[in-house]
């Protein structure tokens, strides 16, 4: 099995997505789902991203309920730089 952050990989509601997250800087490895807007792929998620607006390409985790009750991504990765417009 294998767990990431502490989550169960095998569950059914639980997959690894490309999106774009809205993040002041690229510092944190979770997102509140408020912030994360999941593309159909990794090409969709590099054009949506934007450095200036501080939108930034990644592959994460998710959704996930966190012990607080809020629905979360995690960081798998952060995908290329993104391209300032």
């Amino acid at each position: 099995m294998v767990h990431i952050h502490g989550i169960d990989s095998q569950t059914n509601t639980q997959q690894f997505v490309y999106a774009i997250i809205y993040v002041p800087k690229r510092s944190r490895d979770r997102f509140q789902s408020n912030c994360v807007q999941v593309c159909a792929d990794k090409a969709e998620a590099l054009e949506k991203s934007d450095i200036e607006k501080k939108w930034f390409a990644a592959e994460v985790y998710g959704p996930s309920k966190s012990s607080e009750g809020h629905m979360m991504y995690y960081l798998n990765q952060w995908l290329t730089e993104p391209k300032t417009r």
